[in-house]
Parts: C-alpha cells; sequence; structure tokens
C-alpha cells in the first residue's frame, strides 16, 4: 500500500510539472485532470493506510487535508481554464 501512495502522490506532482509546458489549453486541462485523479487515488490509499493502521489518526488527517486542497486547487484551475476555453469560443 505504501508503494501505491508513493506512485500516485508523485504522480500529482509530475504531473502537474507537465501541464506548465502544455502545447494547448487542452493539453493543459488534461494534465491537470490526470493529476486529480492521481490526488484521488491518493486519498483512497490514505484510507486503506489509516483503515490498517500503518498511519495513526494524526497522520492521516495532516495528509488528507493536504491531499484535500490539491484536490480543491486542480478543480479550481481545471474549472477556470474551461470557462475561459468557453468564452473563447462564443
Amino acid at each position: 500500500m505504501s508503494k501505491q501512495i508513493y506512485r500516485s502522490g508523485t504522480s500529482i506532482g509530475a504531473n502537474i510539472a507537465e501541464s506548465t509546458n502544455a502545447q494547448s489549453e487542452a493539453d493543459f486541462i488534461s494534465k491537470l485532470s490526470i493529476a486529480l485523479k492521481e490526488a484521488n487515488e491518493t486519498e483512497y490509499w490514505l484510507e486503506r493506510l489509516f483503515n490498517s493502521g500503518y498511519i495513526n489518526q494524526n497522520g492521516y488527517q495532516s495528509m488528507k487535508h493536504d491531499n484535500t486542497e490539491i484536490i480543491k486547487m486542480l478543480v479550481s484551475s481545471i474549472k477556470t481554464v474551461k470557462n475561459r476555453t468557453e468564452t473563447k469560443e462564443i
């Protein structure tokens, strides 16, 4: 389980880094959407680690809070770019 959370957690940052060199707004949205999926997967693995006793409640709550904030930022960024793209098309 720890290897899974390591993979999904580091993939968030990798996809965000890739998005900075996106070839288009659609590519940017795609990269951030992948990061969002990885953040959701990370939340799943955090819950598994906590429920199985591998991490304590304080560690779980801290990491879950950080991950939730990342999810909120990703959702906001994706919505902003989608809205900007839709406005250009009108």
